[in-house]
């Protein structure tokens, strides 16, 4: 992997269960933007952040059991259990390992490599796409998806809880030097990585109302370190149904942030 920022979500069995449930509601648009990108069965392809597996998962559905997919992690209590996960699945096709992208091997060029909600993480996501590239075959590849958070955040503006905690959860990502830019940023990105000729597509999230109250429970170890003021949402047992109570009062649905995915072919 490439060298990532401080990542305030933790890496304990709550995160690892919280990423399962969070991938369930991206999934479908996961799956729809990688098959746009190009890819299709028998490929092989390399998941860059590969977490508990569940990117993985998606590929390996679309490549089938005649393709290949290698998940890079760093936290190596995900590497275990990803493993896991995909061979409960039957899905041989899938491995994972933790490995910098620098140190795989040039010599058996990927189809396509992917990632979500990787780039914000990284000291230097330019650097981590031109790596990739180097390992992508000619005409292969590349698709990332990262999170947008301007609608968001303005869909809060009249919700005061929702908005305190939107607050907190921003902080704290910029704090631990998180690109909380990097959806809109990402297609400028793939440019300064030598790869101009991209496509984007921006999906709003659905059904996912936990979202938000489940991001704050991870981050409330980073939040107290931090001295930020997570008190002042009260208890976060109850933090979900007190959301969903105020957007109640005012009519409204919950506020969810856009997905913005860019993809781009390595010129032959």
């Amino acid at each position: 992997m490439p060298e990532t920022n401080q990542y305030a979500l933790g890496s304990d069995a709550a995160e690892h269960e919280r990423l399962i449930r969070q991938a369930a509601w991206l999934a479908p648009h996961t799956e729809r933007f990688f098959r746009g990108a190009g890819m299709s069965r028998g490929q092989r392809v390399l998941d860059l952040g590969s977490g508990v597996g569940d990117v993985a998962i998606i590929a390996a559905g679309i490549v089938g059991s005649m393709g290949e997919v290698v998940g890079a992690e760093r936290d190596p209590r995900a590497v275990v259990r990803a493993t896991a996960r995909t061979r409960e699945m039957g899905l041989s096709q899938v491995h994972f390992t933790q490995v910098d992208i620098a140190d795989l091997p040039p010599d058996r060029p990927f189809d396509g490599i992917v990632g979500r909600y990787i780039l914000m993480f990284l000291r230097d996501p330019v650097a981590a796409l031109r790596a990739a590239a180097r390992l992508v075959r000619s005409g292969g590849f590349l698709a990332f998806q990262e999170p947008c958070w301007k609608e968001f955040l303005s869909a809060c503006e009249a919700l005061p809880l929702w908005r305190a905690a939107a607050d907190l959860m921003v902080q704290t990502f910029e704090r631990t030097a998180t690109n909380t830019r990097m959806g809109p940023e990402l297609a400028a990105a793939f440019v300064r990585a030598g790869l101009p000729t991209s496509q984007s597509r921006t999906d709003r999230l659905e059904g996912a109302e936990r979202w938000m109250p489940d991001t704050i429970r991870s981050l409330a170890p980073q939040m107290r370190a931090l001295g930020l003021p997570i008190d002042s949402l009260g208890d976060l047992e109850t933090l979900y149904q007190r959301l969903l109570d105020e957007v109640a009062s005012q009519g409204r649905s919950a506020p969810l942030p856009s997905i913005v995915g860019t993809w781009a072919h390595k010129p032959t």
